[in-house]
């Protein structure tokens, strides 16, 4: 897994996903509740894209490639990650001339691959000067192997096994002051913190009321923190990323900025998102 290129990957998942979509149901409807939100609440057609199938193998096959890659020569250079975490290094380098001392929370969003995204910030890391960088993250730990061997300089401050949660913010906090950037995935919706209680906040998603998770917003807004979203892209074996437009957590409206830019990724490139097609993505009872 290690030597298999990434152009092979994608062509790899399709057949693998239709394969066992023949002999199982539940993967099945999986990929057809993917194309249902992308034709009923998007408003463009997807109920027999491939792809949506797809998306689930192909980000546990680039993740299996990028982790055992770096298992096997751990200096394993990726050009097509490196160049957007450039992109973002100056945008905050950019962001840093128009006001100094306010700290960037970088915001990965769920698009094409969890371990390309953390390669992302390491790299970023890096450009910035930074010996560490804090990451708030929802997703377990050691999946396939050691994750603090492959990436030793990520301060992981939360992950999905983690208890106790009460002095997330504190952490969060600390790092900013510390290094300037944290790293805080801030598109999930609010059923994959489930530890957490449903802290949300009422925007609109497509036109249509939605709620977002207000973590970075009640964690950002008293720093006078930016945000800056961006998500990646995959086509051809060939990564790419699109960086968002930077949002002051502090403003009022910053809520629904940062939902415009969810729902402006979700039209652009909704195949590759890591959560579409989970039936309660931005929409829920909140009472309960």
């Amino acid at each position: 897994m290690s030597r298999v290129p990434l152009a092979v990957l994608e062509p790899i998942a399709i057949a693998l996903s239709l394969l066992r979509a023949a002999f199982d149901a539940n993967r099945r409807v999986r990929g057809s509740e993917r194309g249902e939100y992308k034709r009923d609440v998007i408003g463009t057609p997807g109920s027999r894209n491939i792809r949506l199938l797809a998306a689930p193998m192909l980000e546990g096959l680039i993740d299996q490639r990028l982790h055992f890659g770096r298992q096997r020569r751990f200096n394993e250079a990726w050009p097509d990650l490196q160049r957007i975490a450039g992109t973002l290094a100056q945008t905050i380098a950019r962001l840093r001339r128009e006001a100094p001392g306010r700290p960037v929370i970088v915001s990965p969003f769920h698009y094409v691959s969890q371990y390309a995204n953390i390669y992302v910030i390491d790299d970023l890391r890096a450009k910035l000067g930074l010996d560490r960088i804090g990451v708030v993250s929802g997703v377990p730990r050691d999946l396939y192997g050691s994750d603090d061997a492959m990436i030793p300089n990520i301060d992981v401050l939360y992950t999905y096994a983690q208890d106790n949660r009460s002095g997330l913010g504190l952490q969060v906090a600390r790092s900013l002051r510390r290094n300037g950037v944290v790293a805080i995935f801030a598109d999930v919706p609010p059923y994959t913190l489930h530890r957490y209680p449903m802290e949300t906040v009422g925007v609109y998603i497509f036109g249509r009321p939605a709620r977002i998770h207000n973590g970075v917003f009640r964690m950002g807004a008293p720093l006078d923190a930016i945000l800056l979203p961006f998500y990646l892209r995959f086509e051809r074996g060939r990564f790419s990323g699109a960086v968002l437009e930077p949002v002051r957590l502090a403003d009022p409206d910053a809520p629904q900025r940062v939902a415009r830019e969810i729902e402006q990724a979700l039209r652009n490139d909704f195949d590759r998102s890591l959560v579409a097609g989970h039936p309660s993505l931005y929409s829920f009872a909140p009472a309960k």
